[in-house]
């Protein structure tokens, strides 16, 4: 009897548990801190906000019908690069870190979001489901990585494969990625790359 007791105890307390994390579910995603270490930018409920580094009230950055996520900072910390479908498909937009109207830098009918800016500031990395080719038969995706100036204009395929988590050193010469060849793979390989002069943004 006591053991049924429990049982039952035990199942109202998780019930009562389930509706409160439901009701004070918050949904932040994404939280990206930026460099100077001052600020961390999130996406709550399809949103670009950001907080202090400390605590404190967070300032709501976009406010559309469309989603934002993903957002990723600029060298300096005073631009915020971010994925919106505000226009359809998934572009990349850039902001200021203050808020303001966001500039749009993609215009691909695919699927683009991005993974990080250049060291110098002057263009941003991102992720697209863009095939080079029909031929194109690499597993698992076929997602490229791109570059596009923060001026806008044309993209320009900054890898031939597929790569995740890409960042720079500081020297600007090397990056370090996971080399994705399978769903799990995230977990399991980390790579560097010495890159080429022939990008144009190496320091």
């Amino acid at each position: 009897m006591n053991l049924l007791k429990s049982i039952l105890t035990l199942a109202v307390l998780l019930a009562v548990s389930s509706v409160w994390a439901q009701e004070s579910a918050l949904w932040m995603r994404y939280p990206a801190i930026s460099p100077d270490g001052k600020t961390i930018a999130f996406s709550y409920k399809g949103d670009i906000f950001t907080v202090s580094s400390e605590g404190g009230r967070a300032t709501q950055l976009t406010t559309h019908p469309g989603y934002d996520g993903k957002p990723t900072w600029s060298p300096d910390s005073k631009t915020i690069a971010f994925a919106s479908d505000r226009e359809g498909g998934m572009d990349v937009y850039t902001m200021p870190a203050t808020g303001g109207t966001p500039t749009r830098l993609t215009w691909n009918s695919g699927s683009e979001s991005p993974i990080c800016f250049t060291p110098d500031g002057k263009k941003v990395l991102y992720k697209a489901n863009i095939l080079p080719d029909a031929g194109y038969t690499q597993f698992p995706s076929g997602v490229q990585t791109y570059a596009v100036s923060v001026n806008g204009g044309r993209p320009e395929q900054f890898m031939t494969f597929e790569a995740s988590d890409i960042n720079f050193n500081k020297a600007g010469d090397k990056i370090v990625y996971h080399d994705t060849k399978g769903y799990e793979d995230n977990w399991r390989n980390t790579t560097h790359l010495r890159l080429p002069v022939m990008y144009g943004f190496m320091i």
